[in-house]
């Protein structure tokens, strides 16, 4: 057995090891665990959305008491300013009599980061994660700080049309590696959440992965080749996204206003990266970049007034320009 066989083996139990913590408390949603690891592995950040309920923060609570990281929540609300997410210069005693400035960390100096509701608060606050997730580092008066690595931002909203909440800023929107939606669960799957979650008592989760696991499980995501004719298919994907393209399929020209960014084209590899690690593969196929092109894109088609006015889904828009590739 080679290195990479035995390296590819190591993940894989690392991957079902973890799957099966978040299993004890998370009933079904198996592709939404998945897509949430693979952008973990990604070194990515994910946007989950549905309707409050469906257990959004359940799965991330869940996955921090899985992981042996440190932990921050950090709840959304229209009050909640820049400095209570990134911390603040305080004046502290000394033992002398004498006072000396001191920086507070705030709740993002974290490994794994809740962003809960994020869509409550102001798009100015919004914001004050754009360079911690960009750049793992946060930059106050004149003074920048790096963060622990790894770093994993896990951000939840409302649906839009929900009152009292802000549309996040295409910038924003652009920081995250997935966007994420949370289905409602099967009639089976509501019997079984029912029975676990009024009974006497909650099933207990130990921690399966370290710091280590964790960034050694990254460093072989980006070990993976990727053939030329696959990295082609990204491309071609993402430019047929421009509307002012001539291979753009028709919904694409009607209904786009700006197609996806090269940020986005780097998602989708690195996460069909993780994705062909995860199904036992040490090389990435076509079939891995369709798998993941929904959650890596649909975040980042801007609508034109008609789409929007419409009310067009951007999946609509991928299902098409996908539809037109060669599998």
């Amino acid at each position: 057995m080679t290195e990479l066989e035995v390296s590819l083996k190591r993940f894989q139990s690392r991957v079902d090891a973890l799957r099966a913590e978040l299993g004890k408390r998370i009933v079904g949603q198996r592709a939404l665990i998945d897509s949430v690891l693979i952008a973990l592995l990604s070194s990515g950040h994910v946007l989950l959305e549905g309707v409050p309920g469906l257990g959004k923060t359940m799965l991330v609570r869940s996955l921090a008491s899985a992981l042996e990281l440190s932990f921050s929540r950090i709840q959304f609300t229209p009050d909640l300013m820049p400095a209570d997410i990134l911390g603040t210069t305080v004046i502290r005693e000394l033992g002398t009599g004498q006072k000396a400035f001191e920086f507070e960390p705030g709740p993002v100096f974290a490994n794994l980061v809740l962003a809960d509701e994020i869509n409550r608060a102001t798009p100015r606050t919004q914001s004050a994660l754009l360079e911690a997730m960009q750049e793992h580092s946060v930059t106050i008066g004149k003074s920048t700080r790096t963060l622990a690595e790894p770093f994993f931002v896990l951000a939840t909203q409302n649906p839009i049309e929900m009152e009292g909440t802000y549309p996040l800023p295409e910038a924003q929107l652009d920081r995250f590696l997935f966007k994420l939606h949370v289905p409602f669960p099967s009639h089976s799957e509501l019997h079984e959440i029912l029975e676990r979650t009024t009974g006497r008592s909650t099933p207990e989760i130990t921690r399966a992965l370290g710091v280590s696991d964790i960034l050694e499980m990254r460093a072989l995501v980006r070990e993976v080749p990727v053939a030329e004719h696959v990295r082609d298919h990204v491309v071609t994907m993402l430019e047929s996204t421009h509307p002012g393209q001539a291979k753009a399929p028709a919904l694409v020209r009607r209904y786009v206003r700006f197609g996806a960014s090269p940020r986005g084209a780097q998602a989708c590899l690195l996460a069909a990266k993780a994705h062909a690690l995860m199904a036992g593969r040490t090389h990435v196929a076509v079939s891995d970049i369709r798998d993941v092109a929904r959650p890596a894109l649909r975040h980042r088609l801007i609508l034109n007034f008609e789409g929007d006015a419409d009310g067009i889904d951007t999946d609509k828009i991928l299902d098409e320009v996908l539809a037109q590739l060669p599998s």
